[in-house]
């Protein structure tokens, strides 16, 4: 069985105040393009359909026309979640009119995380949509006054949707979560209040032979080369600049072994930095990307935004590298944010210590740690 797995479209956004309305059409187009010219059985969407709770009018159009085009240029079926910045029920109610032979949608959560079962030569495949949902929603549902942490959440789920697998069945599960060991990127929203543990161990997915994971805007595995991330169609961000975007075509055996090839994203538009001299910068060639400048210039230059954007119409941030000397020699108003995450103050510590920072295996090892800290907590 041949899968499609991308996630985190964030239809509705912008960046830096730019529309990413026609950058986001060129992407559906080749996601519907990808399913077609490989033939793809079923098309997994792992959240963040939208970039907020109450997207634009035109993000809904634009997301309704897509699954539109899915359904009548392509065989394949969907299974598509609710993530952090979608509302669950929003995406839930689409499952109204949808086909239930065709398309698993989940938005709320749910005590029996009913599945859909699809055929192929070697049998049936099961897939479980784990839609993502806080901690007080999943005590009301489950319910389970110990449900205290994103992993608590996630575990219940698992533990539902892993009741409706017929022993011998091939399991995929399509999620939104921040696993352990997985690298964040500057554009995610934090799934927990300040202070608390936001990741989740790979091992909560025990039992799944394809796990589609959505939130984590970097394509990546996340513990296991068979738990993987999409990631984001679109960088977000400066700090994605030149970063591949890719979807991940997933070929399911008979076994359950999963192979995955990267198809990669032709976005209309880059995210690039550019540094060096505003003379030199203004002689390059026109570009509809979307920039950063770093201005190498010692003394400022007038107007140099302005003769920039003749250039460059998308430039959206302008520095100058003398400053970012001047802010090594204030380390105290650096990374102040990072201190409400204590995994990354823990990686950050082992990186000053020894000048590397922690591997897959010692993230996995720290996120446990601080999971077993906030349960002894919460008993106390």
């Amino acid at each position: 069985m041949r899968l499609l797995h991308t996630s985190d479209l964030h239809l509705g956004r912008q960046f830096n105040g730019l529309s990413l309305e026609e950058d986001h059409a060129t992407i559906l187009d080749q996601i519907v393009t990808a399913v077609v010219q490989h033939d793809v059985d079923v098309l997994l969407l792992a959240g963040d359909l939208f970039d907020r709770a109450a997207p634009p009018a035109s993000a809904v159009r634009q997301f309704n026309g897509f699954l539109a085009r899915v359904a009548a240029e392509t065989r394949a079926a969907v299974v598509m979640i609710a993530g952090n910045h979608d509302s669950g029920d929003r995406i839930e109610a689409m499952a109204a009119f949808a086909d239930s032979r065709r398309a698993l949608v989940r938005g709320a959560v749910s005590a029996e995380e009913p599945p859909l079962i699809l055929h192929d030569a070697h049998g049936p495949v099961v897939f479980s949509g784990v839609p993502f949902v806080y901690e007080y929603a999943a005590r009301e549902c489950f319910p389970d006054a110990n449900v205290q942490t994103p992993q608590d959440v996630l575990a219940a789920q698992m533990a539902a949707a892993r009741a409706q697998v017929p022993a011998g069945a091939r399991w995929v599960v399509v999620a939104h979560a921040f696993v352990a060991g997985a690298q964040g990127s500057d554009s995610e929203r934090p799934l927990v209040r300040a202070g608390g543990v936001e990741t989740v161990s790979p091992t909560v997915f025990a039992g799944a032979d394809y796990v589609a994971l959505g939130h984590l805007h970097r394509p990546q595995t996340a513990g296991a080369a068979h738990i993987r991330y999409s990631g984001a169609p679109l960088a977000f961000g400066f700090d994605e600049a030149g970063a591949e975007k890719s979807m991940c075509l997933v070929t399911l055996d008979a076994a359950g072994g999963a192979t995955c090839d990267l198809l990669p994203f032709r976005p209309r538009r880059s995210v690039r930095v550019l540094t060096g001299l505003h003379a030199d910068l203004v002689c390059q060639p026109p570009s509809e990307d979307f920039i950063r400048v770093v201005l190498t210039d010692e003394t400022p230059v007038i107007d140099a935004m302005k003769r920039l954007r003749a250039v460059f119409p998308n430039a959206c941030e302008l520095t100058y590298a003398r400053d970012s000397r001047a802010g090594v020699l204030r380390p105290g108003a650096a990374r102040a944010a990072a201190l409400s995450d204590p995994a990354q103050v823990v990686a950050d510590f082992l990186r000053l210590l020894r000048d590397t920072p922690p591997s897959e295996e010692e993230r996995r090892l720290i996120a446990d740690g601080l999971q077993a800290l906030r349960q002894e907590g919460g008993e106390a």
